[in-house]
């Protein structure tokens, strides 16, 4: 089960809104990721990710969408530790991942911090 279903990808624009406009929402980074949740009961799986590159950090499509993939492969890896806690908890949460850089990061770095948002997110929820 080590998968990203489409139930695990955030598109409720609803839902999106609201994690922006701030109030129950939390975020925190860890260059170059931000990462922005909020606790929400509407959705389908314990965890709903987005992931948001700027136009404004690369003009090309083709570096947005390696970056992208970058992040959800990362997160689909690692999500396991968070996703046991929600269950246990009962528990739904939205979370957006949003790239701070303007440089191409390896996918050994982005790992790496995917991990330690992950990691702060589950300790802020326990």
């Amino acid at each position: 089960m080590n998968d990203l279903r489409k139930s695990e990808r955030l598109n409720s624009k609803i839902v999106i809104e609201k994690m922006f406009a701030g109030g129950s929402s939390r975020s925190f980074s860890v260059f170059p990721l931000r990462v922005v949740y909020m606790p929400v009961d509407s959705l389908e799986a314990s965890a709903s990710i987005l992931v948001s590159v700027p136009k404004k950090r690369f003009k090309r499509a083709v570096k947005r969408n390696r970056v992208k993939r970058q992040i959800r492969e990362a997160y689909r890896k690692n999500k396991g530790e968070l996703k046991q806690l929600l269950t246990e908890k009962e528990q739904k949460l939205a979370i957006a991942f949003i790239y701070l850089s303007d440089q191409l990061t390896s996918s050994v770095e982005i790992e790496e911090k995917v991990k330690l948002l992950l990691a702060r997110m589950a300790e802020k929820v326990a």
